[in-house]
């Protein structure tokens, strides 16, 4: 994929009011993947220490900017696995709000919880609170021992449901907008 064709690639999926998401990291892998704009592909960014593995898939939404001044990321639960560079359509079921440090300074780093749906495919799951409390322990645990295997600290500060999640995509793309014009 060139990197112009990821770039073009709008935050939402038309008037669906989903949203579209770029899986870098397909769920079981223990490599994290990242594009490469100047080269226009996937390459590993990292391998996982043993035992640690991507409990779903991870990607981020195009034509956003967070808080870090990447994509924002979101988490996609699906019945099976995809792969690195698909694109998927996600309903937004919630997000956790989290912060790390990154050179000595706390920032903002949230993940955003998404469900596929496709025309023929809706989602099952429409809110954070109907997946359990073991599934989202689960979860949280993921990032934070993602993070202390690189050395950053890593803490959850809250789980919150589908209706912050949206605004925190509208305030990624009013971000993303302000970079583009600039």
């Amino acid at each position: 994929m060139a990197a112009s064709g990821i770039s073009k690639i709008p935050a939402r999926a038309g008037r669906s009011g989903l949203v579209n998401v770029v899986i870098d990291t397909p769920r079981g892998s223990r490599n994290k993947y990242k594009f490469d704009p100047a080269l226009g592909l996937f390459r590993v960014s990292r391998v996982l220490p043993p035992g640690m593995s991507f409990p779903h898939d991870f990607g981020s939404v195009p034509g956003t900017r967070a808080q870090d001044g990447d994509p924002l990321d979101v988490l996609v639960l699906a019945a099976a696995p995809t792969f690195a560079g698909c694109l998927v359509t996600v309903r937004l079921i919630g997000m956790l709000r989290a912060q790390q440090v990154e050179n000595g300074k706390r920032v903002r780093n949230d993940r955003l919880i998404g469900v596929i749906e496709t025309p023929v495919n809706r989602a099952a799951i429409t809110q954070l609170s109907e997946l359990g409390t073991d599934e989202l322990s689960g979860i949280e645990e993921f990032f934070v021992s993602y993070n202390r295997a690189q050395g950053r600290p890593f803490r959850v500060t809250g789980r919150l449901g589908a209706h912050a999640a949206e605004q925190a995509l509208e305030r990624a793309m009013r971000a993303f907008k302000k970079t583009r014009s600039h």
